[in-house]
């Protein structure tokens, strides 16, 4: 392999944008033809897009016309991470125009290659001294191994628990990444401490992502970057759109940046941070968040209802979660028994329990993900489940437990909009349709940052 290109081919798109699907097809069409002939032609191509869980990205509007345009041989490789492989339902949902015989399923735990590794002074420095190991670069083998012309990276930029931005470099080494690498990049982020990080494109996990690519990345063919910003629509933008799967309701498509190297996240993440950070000048007392049952079936993706809004809440506020689809705790069955076994808690007592319990020590991820769902004792955080996971289950977790029908009939969600509401009771809640989408922060707790605990 030769060494990774930098040429940015679209950077287009500001706070109040709204493309249609048109205009995205065109310019996307445009950027594949130049890039292609940049690298002297593509016979087979390598998409990854997210999975399901983003599949408000319109990453599946761009895997259709990436398969359509390119030509050739090409595989779809969904970014799991950790997460479930897609049913065969849901990447119909996503992919409607990408025919299934060109799919292949991510395994975090056995398919994976190492490119290289990271030296443990490196890593510690990086995190400002929180952990002190190495860190191996790894990939899905196919990204090294399957001859493949050109990878396509596709993925939204949005404010992330354990990144600070989410994408470009974190959509190889955690979504195509092996368990060691997503163990120690999420521990890593965990114990520097996500309040510092979420809503920033330059963290210690970025510069961990970041220095892999640069040393390792000449081990892969080119990859193209292509990054969405989306946000909602205002209620006057929403009215002007006719009703149909292109316009996504009350989302827009406020931004499109595609190209080889770094520059194409740096001007999404800067978008990202004007649409999809929301500084409050208060605190949130009371907050509702609506998890889409389509989207959120586990607490490991559902908790993104807490990750989101943790610097936004009151010491001594209520977090109420309304999860219909909830099932399980974590989208891996090892993973689910280990949240089940420790349960959400303060930061201090999981490191405690790393030091002590091989098991937890051995699945740093899982780790990082207690501390993350922890609200530290600030606020509390009750969720109200459908009927696959029980009261007690919820609460032997950590969390308090609450009546979905009783919380829908009091908190209709058909007519509450994002942000403040005041209910005819007089009470005042905080509502978030879909806490995948954004970041909400008190101006002060977001300025001043949080130190580890």
């Amino acid at each position: 392999m030769s060494k990774q290109p930098e040429t940015t081919y679209i950077q287009q798109g500001g706070p109040h944008s709204d493309f249609s699907g048109g205009e995205l097809d065109q310019m996307f069409s445009q950027a594949l033809s130049r890039a292609a002939a940049a690298i002297g032609g593509v016979s087979k191509t390598l998409i990854l897009p997210p999975d399901i869980t983003r599949f408000h990205s319109r990453a599946g509007f761009f895997t259709d016309i990436a398969c359509r345009e390119l030509g050739g041989a090409v595989t779809v490789l969904p970014a799991l991470g950790t997460h479930i492989p897609m049913k065969d339902e849901e990447l119909g949902r996503m992919f409607p125009h990408t025919p299934r015989d060109k799919f292949q399923i991510h395994n975090w735990r056995d398919d994976v290659v190492e490119l290289g590794r990271i030296e443990t002074d490196w890593v510690e420095k990086a995190a400002a001294g929180a952990v002190r190991y190495d860190w191996p670069v790894q990939v899905n083998r196919s990204l090294r191994d399957g001859g493949f012309d050109l990878i396509l990276s596709i993925g939204q930029v949005v404010p992330h628990e354990v990144i600070g931005m989410a994408n470009h470099a974190k959509n190889i080494f955690v979504g195509t990444g092996g368990k060691e690498a997503i163990d120690k990049s999420h521990f890593a982020g965990a114990a520097y401490g996500m309040e510092r990080m979420m809503g920033r494109a330059d963290t210690p996990v970025r510069a961990l992502f970041d220095e892999g690519f640069r040393r390792f990345g000449d081990q892969l063919p080119p990859v193209l970057w292509v990054l969405t910003v989306i946000g909602p629509r205002t209620k006057e933008e929403a009215a002007k759109k006719k009703p149909g799967p292109e316009n996504q309701g009350s989302l827009a498509v406020r931004g499109l940046f595609a190209g080889f190297g770094r520059e194409c996240f740096e001007k999404a993440a800067a978008l990202a941070r004007e649409v999809n950070v929301d500084i409050l000048d208060e605190p949130i007392k009371k907050a509702v968040v609506y998890l889409e049952p389509d989207e959120f079936r586990t607490t490991w993706l559902g908790n993104k209802a807490i990750y989101r809004t943790r610097m936004a809440m009151a010491d001594g506020g209520e977090l109420l979660i309304l999860a219909p689809g909830l099932e399980r705790f974590g989208e891996d069955q090892a993973i689910d028994a280990l949240i089940r076994k420790h349960g959400y808690r303060p930061a201090a007592v999981i490191r405690e329990r790393v030091r002590r319990d091989q098991e937890l020590a051995a699945n740093l991820s899982a780790a990082a993900h207690l501390i993350h769902g922890s609200s530290e004792g600030r606020f509390t955080v009750r969720y109200c489940p459908g009927p696959g996971l029980s009261r007690a289950e919820i609460e032997s977790v950590g969390y308090e437990w609450g009546s979905l029908d009783e919380a829908l009939k009091r908190y209709d969600i058909r007519v509450l909009s994002l942000g403040w509401n005041t209910l005819p009771g007089g009470e005042r809640i905080f509502f978030v349709p879909n806490p995948a989408l954004g970041l909400w922060a008190e101006k002060e707790r977001f300025n001043a940052g949080q130190t580890p605990s």
